[in-house]
């Protein structure tokens, strides 16, 4: 018998380790032989913690499951959920970058290789690396953490940049609101991370990485160094990658909390032991990036999702989803939702369906007044908008962005105002100063929402011409991006703001 149970950040939350530990004693007690596993977490939070148990017919889904449960989990008295992978909400999905999450063990080498690991990269190492960036481009991947930039053109320029050393550098920082795909797959999955660093440096050049992790994510930094640990023991990294000849290596680097470091040159800043502010552009990173050489900036689901690309094919990725919004994308469903938890899809499923039929309404049983898509920068969409399919110019085209696809539902009863206040002092207070719109225009951009709450109509318009400055004028995301969930609530959940209505009749 095989138990497996994740050793997932928010399964430990919730009580994994003690359901662990009653498991042990409980096998002792009973006399039973069985195998505990330690995986990463399938993604369905609200099941957490979830026990699999395989008796030889399959693995079998318990969950959520405490301390109590265990004894008749053992003998068989607790009925189950089915086969894990028969759960309708793990079932509609198509799992491609996290399709070993939660299967494997996440520091097994074997067990990466058994479920398809490392076959994009002895691939890879038999391709130029023109070949290997011309694979990337074909199979239409995009930038995962913000914008949506080609995958293919990025690396195409590192390629081509003249310089002695480049650099890959993993953009883990992950700090918005309602995201845990990069936690999720580095705490679960981490070789597949690596292996997508190696194949990046064969295709542009390089021969360092570095993974830049938040520091409020202590066990993800410990299993990706213990992993890099392990694949440079197996040559996996180093001087000799898989006895090619080829040399790359890579080390993690923690961060100190600062959300602005997730903007890809204060990060560089912060990586090489500066002040986390923002660099003008030009020059691009591409070009003078981490100490002045051409760098790759890629989020840790864009480098995870490149083994799969080599070991499938860039045909078989490109396949998959809407448009110019080619694969899948990892929707982290979070906020006020029956069925919180991670969901991988090709691009193209409704908002409206992700919403009302994946994480099934809300958790409260109240309406769904408002989902916010892309972190706190994200516009507010209400159920007019939920036909818009999930797609970079899908969104782009509702006034809104996809960002680290992150999606916070909020019932009837959130106030819009006080969350377009949240957005304007998230703003103020995580802006690192370098510019005047960011760093003026947020401060007064929350002055001007509190005269409005007090009912001065003047001020809305006062509200909308900052909006403009902000966006247009802001040297990174943060300030450029604030104005969408602030003018999202301003001109999407009029209700909300009766008291300027009232003022102006």
């Amino acid at each position: 018998m095989k138990i497996y149970v994740s050793r997932d950040s928010a399964a430990k939350a919730v009580g994994a380790e003690r359901v662990v530990a009653a498991l042990r004693a409980g096998l002792a007690e009973a006399g039973i032989e069985a195998e505990i596993i330690r995986t990463g977490s399938r993604g369905m939070v609200w099941l957490e913690p979830l026990v699999e148990i395989d008796r030889g017919q399959g693995r079998m889904a318990y969950g959520p499951v405490t301390p109590a449960d265990v004894a008749g989990l053992l003998e068989g008295s607790v009925a189950s959920l089915g086969l894990t992978e028969e759960i309708p909400f793990f079932a509609r999905q198509t799992r491609l970058t996290f399709a070993r999450c939660g299967v494997t063990d996440p520091l097994s080498l074997s067990d990466y290789e058994a479920h398809g690991g490392l076959v994009g990269l002895r691939r890879a190492l038999a391709m130029s690396a023109e070949e290997i960036v011309a694979e990337v481009t074909a199979s239409g991947l995009r930038g995962r953490g913000g914008a949506g930039f080609p995958t293919g053109i990025k690396w195409n320029t590192v390629r081509q940049a003249p310089g002695p050393q480049k650099y890959i550098v993993c953009n883990a920082d992950e700090g918005d609101s309602g995201t845990f795909a990069d936690r999720m797959i580095m705490e679960g999955d981490p070789f597949t991370l690596i292996e997508g660093m190696v194949i990046a440096g064969l295709g542009v050049g390089a021969d360092r990485g570095y993974v830049y992790l938040r520091s409020e994510y202590p066990d993800a930094i410990a299993v990706m160094r213990e992993a890099v640990v392990l694949a440079r023991g197996a040559g996996l990294l180093g001087a000799d990658v898989l006895g090619s000849g080829r040399s790359f290596d890579m080390e993690i680097r923690s961060g100190a909390g600062a959300y602005v470091c997730g903007e890809e040159t204060s990060l560089l800043n912060s990586l090489e032991g500066k002040r986390g502010v923002v660099r003008a552009k030009p020059p691009l990173p591409a070009l003078e990036g981490f100490l002045g050489r051409p760098t790759v900036v890629n989020n840790v689901i864009s480098l995870a999702t490149v083994p799969v690309i080599f070991e499938r094919g860039a045909a078989f990725y490109a396949d998959f989803g809407l448009g110019r919004s080619k694969g899948t994308i990892p929707v982290q469903i979070a906020g006020n939702v029956a069925r919180g938890g991670l969901f991988e899809t090709a691009f193209g499923m409704p908002l409206g369906e992700l919403v009302d039929e994946v994480a099934g309404g809300t958790a409260s049983g109240r309406p769904v007044k408002a989902v916010q898509i892309g972190g706190p920068l994200g516009a507010y969409f209400g159920r007019e908008k939920f036909d818009t399919p999930f797609g970079y110019e899908d969104f782009d085209g509702q006034g809104g962005l996809i960002g680290h696809a992150g999606m916070v539902v909020f019932d009837d009863s959130a106030d819009m105002l006080k969350m377009a206040r949240f957005a304007m002092e998230f703003c103020a207070v995580e802006s690192c100063g370098k510019c005047t719109p960011c760093r003026i225009g947020a401060v007064r951009g929350v002055e001007t929402i509190d005269r409005i709450a007090r009912g001065d109509a003047a001020a809305v318009e006062v509200l909308t011409d900052l909006c403009e400055v902000m966006k247009e004028g802001s040297l990174c995301a943060l300030g450029g991006f604030t104005p969408y969930p602030v003018m999202s609530a301003l001109r999407g959940f009029p209700e909300d703001f009766a008291s300027v209505r009232e003022a102006a009749e």
